[in-house]
């Protein structure tokens, strides 16, 4: 694989962001502002109840424009999938509320990668994804970025997502030691 699968020679990279309110849209900036101009265009997602991360993305694709003239972004809304603390049971029920709204959204947007890094928001994304796939559509690299505040144990959508996801990145060498088959690299974001 290697030197094939570098970003942009084959082309641009649609990329697919899932930002969480807080601390996950912070995290997930820092990598997206990382990124070449080859991850374009970028379209992000976030819960319909955030109300901050929407400013964080406009702030930083203005900054990444003005290096970049080309660069192209949306932000698109869908339900949240769970709130902090909200029970199972309810958990299930938004999630798959969250699923309706994904699958169409990411089926108009053919993502080639989705790049998340924890908000429950991120797993109806990343199963929508999938299923592009699935229905022989188009491949949708999933990559999952643990945040750098779990150190003992995933979130909950790392636990559903290690299994999922192509890559998936964890930034302390006790979680590498736990789940094998994750990529520790250090402190990423």
């Amino acid at each position: 694989m290697g030197s094939e699968c570098k970003p942009g020679k084959k082309g641009s990279v649609s990329l697919l962001v899932v930002a969480g309110s807080g601390g996950h849209t912070t995290e997930v900036l820092r990598l997206v502002e990382s990124l070449s101009h080859a991850y374009s265009p970028r379209h992000y997602v976030i819960a319909d109840t955030d109300k901050m991360s929407e400013d964080k993305i406009r702030t930083l694709e203005t900054s990444k424009n003005e290096m970049d003239a080309q660069a192209k972004f949306t932000i698109h809304r869908i339900p949240r999938s769970r709130e902090v603390r909200q029970s199972w049971s309810s958990s299930l029920l938004t999630t798959l509320n969250a699923l309706l709204y994904s699958v169409p959204l990411v089926f108009k947007l053919r993502p080639d990668m989705v790049l998340c890094n924890g908000p429950g928001t991120c797993v109806p994304l990343c199963v929508a994804g999938l299923l592009l796939g699935a229905a022989g559509m188009k491949k949708v690299l999933i990559v999952y970025v643990e945040s750098i505040c779990r150190v003992q144990t995933l979130s909950l959508s790392g636990k559903i997502l290690y299994y999922l996801s192509d890559y998936f990145f964890v930034q302390w060498s006790t979680l590498k030691d736990k789940y094998p088959g994750s990529i520790y690299m250090g402190r990423i974001v």
